[in-house]
């Protein structure tokens, strides 16, 4: 049995977005209202932060839409259609990444907004984070990251680390971070999350 609120989610949300993209929420409607709110919050801020705390909003927004489309795609194409989850985690998030680069163009139109490649690249970080979740699960798709973060703590760490002794520039706090990042990575290999007590005592 069809049932429409499954696909009209996605679709209503997709209406939402291509809203979102019009003169209504342009950098100077959005700061009128979120620049007194973070000044207010913030009284220290110098402007220059302000107008950078606005930025990043206005980005984690952007990953926020579209980490909602790929999840209701990815919903819609394994609850309806029963497909895989590989195979829906996939769909869902060429969908997502189709409808941002048309949001874009949407965008180029309207005299008050600019279109941006750069954007695309973050509602496709968005998406791409929802539809992992789907098709590894939770428990994996966090494992997975915090691996990645692990990694590139330790190795971006070691780098600079590497680059600041040639430049006879301390690396402070680095000297603390990297080994504990590379510990952490040990630890994950040798004693994975979820083996058991006697698995880790051998």
């Amino acid at each position: 049995m069809i049932r429409p609120a499954i696909w009209l989610l996605p679709l209503a949300w997709m209406a939402m977005i291509m809203w979102f993209s019009t003169g209504d929420f342009s950098a100077d409607h959005t700061g009128s209202v979120l620049r007194p709110v973070l000044e207010w919050l913030l009284p220290w801020a110098s402007s220059g932060q302000i107008a950078a705390l606005h930025a990043l909003v206005r980005k984690t927004a952007h990953m926020t839409e579209y980490a909602v489309l790929g999840a209701l795609w990815f919903l819609a194409l394994t609850r309806e259609r029963r497909w895989s989850v590989g195979r829906a985690a996939w769909l869902a998030l060429l969908v997502a990444i189709g409808w941002a680069c048309l949001d874009e163009w949407h965008q180029a139109t309207e005299p008050s907004r600019t279109a941006s490649v750069v954007d695309v690249g973050f509602d496709t970080a968005g998406a791409l984070v929802a539809t992992s979740v789907g098709r590894l699960g939770w428990r994996r798709a966090i494992g997975t990251l915090t691996t990645m973060l692990l990694w590139m703590a330790a190795a971006g760490g070691a780098l600079a680390i590497a680059v600041n002794l040639a430049s006879g520039v301390g690396s402070g706090v680095l000297w603390l971070t990297v080994p504990l990042a590379a510990a952490l990575l040990l630890r994950r290999r040798w004693w994975p999350a979820g083996a058991p007590a006697t698995e880790r005592a051998s």
